[in-house]
């Protein structure tokens, strides 16, 4: 059994090197926007925010967009904060195996037989084979290995090419050597927000037992961009286990989402479409690489069942937003419960 706690050291480690690298400007321009949202004092806002950071392992953003300024000591307790999950993968990851979730070419051979898509690797001489595929596949999307936040992946229409050995020796100049199958998402999710494969992430922890626990579910919805992060206007909203929305949907920056802006569809009456079928394969890529226990995973369910996009070794906070969904405890109990600590 895993040894209960979480490492003191480590606190102190993550609390210096955000102290090192504070920006007051940006801490100032949150704990304004949060007090203009909730009706605070700024000025106690302020304070309660860098006390929340130092004392309880709160990010700035956490407490913006998870609405710590309305919620008691006691609720805030219940939360999954952006440090806190630093600490857990940390914790329970091996540092040996995580670079297997960082490059996303070797993430595909690892995981190839659950992508549902073809792909192919660009090299030095291989322009014939990128044409190939494209002939086969109009639209496909190219993506540098390592990247994060949706940054580094677009997507191409085979049409727009004149040259081909051209068009190839420009990927590999701009790093873009990951070539992929377009995704074609389930109807329900393209009625909803048509134009982005829009992925569902699946948090999940191997036990000790080996059985795997989801911890955390989230749905994001894209803006009929190549992704649906936030830095393309994406929004999401957490869900329940049985795959319901938990309310209103909601951005990083704070926004909220009562409706799809494109579609006019109601957030809240989400439901993941297929969730037994999300869960067996969930269960099965978690055990692909055991070795990394904690994972946020990002599928896309199709019309013929939901396939894999990638693999967040340092998963992430897709937490529960109170002013959403008007649900004021958040997903930590869930978390204890799995891990053990």
């Amino acid at each position: 059994m895993a040894p209960r706690g979480l490492p003191l050291l480590h606190r102190f480690e993550v609390l210096f090197e955000r102290a090192r690298g504070l920006d007051i400007a940006s801490v100032r321009e949150r704990a304004r926007f949060t007090a203009r949202v909730h009706g605070k004092s700024y000025p106690l806002v302020f304070v309660d925010m860098l006390w929340s950071a130092a004392r309880h392992r709160v990010g700035f953003n956490d407490y913006m967009e998870f609405d710590f300024a309305i919620l008691t000591r006691a609720e805030r307790a219940t939360w999954v904060t952006s440090p806190l999950a630093l600490e857990l993968s940390n914790r329970y990851d091996d540092p040996a195996q995580v670079h297997r979730f960082h490059n996303k070419v070797d993430f595909n051979r690892d995981f190839d037989r659950f992508l549902g898509r073809q792909w192919l690797e660009l090299v030095d001489g291989n322009a014939d084979e990128l044409e190939a595929f494209a002939q086969r596949h109009p639209v496909f999307i190219a993506k540098v290995p390592v990247s994060k936040s949706g940054l580094g992946v677009r997507r191409y229409d085979a049409s727009a090419v004149r040259d081909w050995p051209a068009f190839h020796a420009e990927l590999l100049a701009k790093g873009e050597v990951l070539i992929e199958e377009r995704i074609v998402q389930h109807p329900d999710l393209e009625a909803i927000a048509p134009g982005t494969a829009n992925t569902t992430r699946v948090t999940t922890f191997v036990k000790d037992d080996g059985a795997v626990e989801i911890i955390n579910m989230a749905q994001k919805f894209g803006r009929g961009q190549v992704s649906d992060q936030a830095s393309f206007g994406g929004f999401y909203t957490a869900l329940h286990e049985d795959g319901r929305a938990m309310g209103m949907g909601y951005s990083t920056a704070g926004e909220l989402f009562e409706t799809h802006p494109d579609t006019g569809f109601r957030i809240a009456d989400y439901r993941l479409p297929m969730m037994e079928e999300v869960r067996a394969l969930i269960t099965d890529v978690a055990l692909v690489i055991p070795e990394v226990r904690y994972v946020g995973w990002d599928v896309v369910v199709t019309p013929t069942g939901p396939v894999l996009v990638e693999g967040n070794w340092g998963a992430g906070v897709f937490e529960n937003k109170p002013s959403a969904t008007g649900i004021r405890h958040g997903h930590l109990p869930r978390y204890r419960a799995a891990m053990g600590f």
